[in-house]
């Protein structure tokens, strides 16, 4: 069977061994709510743990769009999945929700283990910052979907809160405080524009940005999400 898969474009072995590289990385974000280990069809948490009276799970989704490209170009693929957890958390946090657990999926061209090793990395070192269980995911390789080195990265955050502690902007009233939050950076949205710009402008990402880093790595420091938990945006909103 692994060798008509080989014919059809498939290397099992190279999935199995991204599997094994991925794991430890995995392991370190488990929550104790998380049942079952790595590799099931299904993934399950226990939100009872939670000891919540009345919880709303609020969900999100989102890529990291053609910051991908910058990615594969310079061969840097160990913080792009930090990107792809920050964008989907700090989507929920917006609701109060505490961000509970992660799924990822990658597309790509060819399974290679130490780049998918390094993307798996990556959103890992996100979960562990937000405190979120990296619960599952999804690695195909579709030789006939991507060019060579391509991949697509995208992922799914769960969070919960209490319904009585939910923000949805409907009680908003004129009068109230806005407070905006200075960003650590572009992160990932405006890549379009930022790659047009950095073609017109001929910038060498190698060159120095300051004493300390180049341009390539002010553009893949690691995406920052806005807090490990709600708590930052709990208490600044009220009827």
């Amino acid at each position: 069977m692994s060798k008509a898969y080989q014919q059809a474009g498939v290397d099992i072995n190279a999935g199995y061994e991204a599997v094994e590289r991925m794991s430890s990385h995995v392991k370190r974000t488990m929550r104790k709510e998380v049942l079952g280990g790595l590799g099931g069809f299904g993934a399950t948490f226990d939100l009872s743990q939670l000891n919540m009276k009345a919880p709303l799970l609020v969900s999100g989704t989102d890529g990291v769009g053609t910051k991908l490209k910058l990615a594969i170009d310079h061969n840097k693929h160990d913080t792009i999945g930090v990107d792809a957890v920050a964008m989907c958390v700090n989507d929920i946090l917006t609701t109060g929700a505490e961000p509970l657990y992660f799924l990822d999926y990658i597309a790509t061209n060819k399974v290679v283990p130490e780049v998918i090793e390094q993307i798996v990395k990556g959103v890992s070192d996100g979960c562990e910052e937000t405190n979120t269980a990296l619960i599952g995911g999804e690695t195909a390789e579709m030789g006939e979907m991507y060019h060579e080195g391509e991949y697509d990265l995208a992922g799914f955050a769960v969070g919960a809160v209490e319904k009585d502690e939910y923000i949805d902007g409907s009680n908003v009233k004129p009068g109230q405080v806005i407070i905006g939050l200075e960003s650590s950076g572009i992160h990932s949205n405006g890549y379009s524009l930022v790659r047009n710009l950095i073609k017109k402008s001929n910038v060498d990402l190698q060159e120095k940005f300051d004493a300390q880093r180049t341009y390539l790595e002010t553009f893949f420091r690691a995406d920052t999400s806005l807090c490990k938990t709600s708590s930052c945006c709990k208490g600044s909103y009220s009827n």
